[in-house]
């Protein structure tokens, strides 16, 4: 049997979960904040962890660090619907938890009632997540320059000529926060290209995603809106809730639409959705990259670059925490490189070098 340990301060919100989780199988055991989840993790070694972010004493965050570097666990976040509730996950994200839920807005909110779902479907999908594949070390290293100096420098391509406006999808899921944010961090700033990033994610942390993300790149981050257009060295972060399109592509500037038109895979914004529109408005140089994450969305978005005449990347198993976007995508056959992901910068650099796209 599958068993977790329930992480909260909140009486009420570990009898709720654990009773969910208890109703659809699994072993639960439970522990009022970071100190006491600490020692249950080493005791009684369950599978899969959920932790609230802020309890007293020792924090979800803290706990997070002392159980990844003692006895790396699958863990997921319980974290409010606020700004300082997002930045605190995104904090445990870097520490080594593989995803997070957002908690209903109040303990007597009927919202509780729409918790299992959600709950049952991210417990599952973290209890399959490679722990081993999430790099902590050079995570620190990064924090340590941005630190410093605000941003990290990314790696310099002396010799290479870049072609004109080049255009990258990025499709992330569950993991897909940090490995995003190294590929941001690492993408030199000289290759000028429109990046288009979409993370499955709820609508009120992908402002703050796009926020944090700014602050690590040279690049200029924001969150998506109807009708926004983006240029050279800019990213965009696809809005939770809300499909992100490409409706135009001219001087080297897209143009974007938000939908809510119906889900796609479950997901809103849908991988595929944005891909898609890429591959049919965009003419200048295009390239397709799948990230860890559960299920098949990004799939036929890359086949749809790849019969446009683009390239397309998925991250490799090894450093995937969730191999199932990539495996989808490469089952396919339209996937053109297979990478781990501290090689996707630089592959990047050489699909949009100017003698790659003459010969490609």
């Amino acid at each position: 049997m599958t068993s977790v340990l329930v992480v909260d301060d909140s009486q009420f919100m570990r009898t709720v979960i654990g009773n969910i989780l208890a109703d659809n199988g699994y072993e639960v055991f439970s522990a009022s904040d970071g100190r006491a989840a600490v020692k249950a993790v080493a005791e009684r070694d369950p599978d899969i962890v959920t932790m609230d972010v802020e309890m007293p004493g020792m924090g979800g965050i803290e706990a997070v660090a002392e159980i990844m570097s003692t006895h790396p666990t699958p863990i997921l976040m319980i974290s409010a619907h606020t700004e300082a509730g997002a930045d605190a996950t995104f904090e445990a994200l870097d520490e080594g938890a593989v995803d997070f839920l957002a908690k209903p807005s109040g303990e007597v909110s009927p919202n509780i009632a729409s918790l299992a779902d959600r709950l049952i479907e991210k417990v599952a999908t973290v209890g399959r997540a490679d722990v081993s594949s999430i790099d902590l070390e050079q995570d620190d290293s990064a924090r340590d320059v941005t630190a410093t100096t605000g941003t990290q420098t990314p790696a310099d391509h002396p010799g290479r000529s870049f072609v004109e406006h080049p255009t990258v999808v990025v499709g992330a899921s569950t993991g897909g926060p940090k490995i995003v944010e190294r590929l941001l961090r690492e993408l030199p700033v000289s290759l000028d290209a429109k990046v288009i990033v979409v993370q499955h994610m709820p609508e009120s942390f992908t402002d703050r995603l796009a926020a944090r993300l700014d602050r690590v790149t040279n690049y200029d981050v924001t969150e998506a809106a109807d009708g926004l257009r983006i240029g050279p060295g800019e990213v965009v972060i696809a809005r939770g809730n809300y499909h992100l399109e490409v409706v135009a592509n001219v001087a080297g500037r897209i143009r974007m639409r938000l939908s809510q038109d119906e889900r796609r895979h479950g997901v809103r914004p849908a991988i595929d959705v944005t891909m898609e529109t890429a591959a049919k408005r965009v003419r200048d140089p295009l390239c397709a990259v799948t990230l860890t994450g559960m299920g098949r969305d990004g799939a036929a978005g890359t086949c749809a670059v790849k019969e446009a005449g683009g390239t397309t990347i998925a991250q490799d198993e090894a450093t995937s925490p969730v191999f199932g976007m990539p495996k989808q995508a490469i089952q396919t056959g339209c996937v053109d490189h297979v990478l781990p992901d501290e090689a996707i910068p630089n592959a990047l650099c050489s699909v949009f070098t100017q003698e790659a796209q003459t010969h490609g």
